[in-house]
């Protein structure tokens, strides 16, 4: 299932599927099948300007974040949270044994501000090496190095280094929450991933409180043209239909308990 995902996302992404058109339309083109290459050509070119000049995947992306509204103000108290691995640069840290961030780092630096107000919390982060390879050090391993540089100590982490989707996550969780007694925690992650990965904890009955963070839209996004930020429209709707194929995977697998959790 793992190498399925990860392979069907590389061919049927938005890039990839305009590069499959434009070299269909070339074949088509050198086969005299006009028709086939001319439909070929223009889907390709219809993928590329909606990806790259409009506001659909930030409107994609905005209604994923939307589903789960954070909480207006922090818990009287915190036993514990759970943070979902994906936020650092994995190939950089094995390589130079740093500490860098992707965009999705504001999964940490909330599960470091909530560390610090609440000093009795434990925290669980769960991620291993979620590359084909496997030769990379995952998000567990770097929050060894990334938490006690800000004073939370080494014995409040709980390191889960196995996991490389969320499903496995979640999976994962479940055995180290009850061999530590733990319950209720916040379940920390972005937002455009709460859906899904709400989902799969509700399926396998782990009680958690959704706590999403790292926004990519504003909230007020409204459907249009937009030329003036090609790259992030484009990365903006790459992820969030990324994250409607793992909705519809797992729904159709019966790992998550509805299709569009809520």
């Amino acid at each position: 299932m793992f190498v399925i995902s990860k392979l069907v996302w590389i061919f049927a992404q938005p890039l990839s599927l305009a590069f499959f058109l434009v070299f269909l339309a070339l074949v088509a083109g050198l086969l005299r099948w006009r028709t086939l290459s001319m439909l070929s050509a223009t889907g390709s070119a219809l993928i590329l300007f909606v990806t790259l000049y409009t506001t659909a995947g930030n409107l994609m992306m905005q209604g994923l974040e939307q589903r789960f509204a954070k909480p207006a103000a922090d818990p009287d108290s915190l036993q514990c949270m759970i943070v979902l691995g994906g936020g650092f640069e994995n190939e950089v840290n094995t390589a130079r044994h740093g500490i860098e961030f992707n965009a999705a780092a504001d999964r940490f630096v909330e599960a470091l501000r909530l560390a610090q107000k609440f000093p009795q919390s434990r925290i669980l982060v769960s991620g291993g090496d979620g590359s084909l390879s496997g030769i990379y050090e995952g998000d567990a391993a770097a929050s060894e190095r990334f938490f006690p540089l800000f004073g939370v100590g080494k014995d409040r982490l709980i390191e889960e280094r196995q996991s490389r989707t969320t499903f496995e996550n979640a999976v994962n969780t479940k055995e180290f929450l009850a061999s530590q007694g733990l319950a209720n925690c916040l379940l920390i992650t972005s937002g455009f991933h709460m859906p899904r990965s709400v989902g799969i904890f509700r399926k396998l009955g782990i009680d958690i409180v959704p706590w999403p963070t790292d926004y990519r839209t504003d909230g007020r996004v409204k459907a249009g043209l937009d030329f003036t930020q090609p790259n992030l429209n484009a990365q903006n709707m790459a992820t969030a239909i990324r994250e409607w194929y793992g909705l519809v995977g797992y729904y159709l697998a019966g790992r998550t308990s509805a299709l569009y959790p809520r």
